[in-house]
């Protein structure tokens, strides 16, 4: 999964992809390097983001959808997004393929009735309070447990609204601490007794350019580190932004996994 991020404040690549030209040429890329699933966010969720109202988000999405879809019909586009009338709109009027939620259905008590509804996969993360307060003070008082737990209920909700296809993200880096990223990653198998896909976002996170005492620009070699453990673990799905050098990684384990 490649990201592109129509935001102008995102924490890695913050204001690169607005114009037109420059988000098509980024989903070329994305594909060209082997990228299966294009994921659009509209809203920034770095920690301490500026919260931006549904008309800005959907303004953003609107432009962008429509000049991407007009370039790449086939490509499966996932939106980034917890606002279930965004869902509606970016699925009934561009065919948006799946929608990702960082808030797990938190933000928004009509997200899993519109998701069973749409019948599209959903991709749900876990995040202890919101991208403006997360990282103020993580608590747990059993780290896997509590996420477990977190979406064990959740699942069990929304599939009680007809939703079939559903993909867990523990939510690196979202209301967890250096120490908690770590632990996730360590024992991220403990999920696979969900029976559900897992995808793992750790790319050019503070989990690596914080602790490696190095910028996000330089946070790559460290990412592919860490994509190879989370492979290893039982990662179906890496969302990230360098895809060339994931899908490299992502053949490397296969051909481990065989030997």
């Amino acid at each position: 999964m490649g990201i592109l991020n129509i935001t102008p404040d995102s924490f890695f690549d913050g204001g690169k992809y607005q114009l037109q030209h420059d988000i098509e040429k980024r989903c070329e890329q994305i594909l060209a390097e082997g990228g299966e699933i294009i994921d659009i966010g509209a809203y920034s969720s770095r920690p301490g983001a500026i919260h931006i109202d549904e008309k800005e988000e959907v303004k953003r999405l609107t432009e962008a959808l429509s000049w991407i879809r007009k370039s790449f019909p086939e490509a499966i586009l996932s939106v980034d997004t917890f606002r279930s009338s965004v869902s509606q709109l970016v699925v009934g009027d561009f065919g948006v393929d799946m929608i990702n939620d960082i808030s797990g259905g938190t933000m928004d008590d009509a997200m899993f009735k519109t998701i069973g509804e749409l019948g599209v996969p959903y991709i749900m993360m876990h995040m202890q309070g919101t991208p403006q307060n997360m990282q103020l003070n993580p608590n747990y008082k059993d780290l896997i447990g509590d996420i477990s737990l977190f979406f064990a209920q959740q699942v069990k909700k929304l599939a009680s609204f007809g939703a079939k296809d559903i993909i867990l993200d523990p939510g690196f880096g979202f209301g967890k601490t250096l120490e908690h990223n770590y632990q996730l990653l360590n024992e991220l198998r403990q999920f696979e007794l969900l029976g559900l896909p897992l995808l793992v976002g750790v790319s050019r996170k503070s989990m690596i350019y914080k602790l490696l005492d190095v910028l996000p620009q330089d946070a790559l070699n460290g990412t592919t580190a860490l994509n190879t453990v989370a492979l290893l673990n039982g990662a179906n799905i890496l969302r990230v932004h360098d895809v060339k050098e994931a899908v490299e990684c992502i053949n490397l384990v296969r051909q481990l996994k065989k030997a």
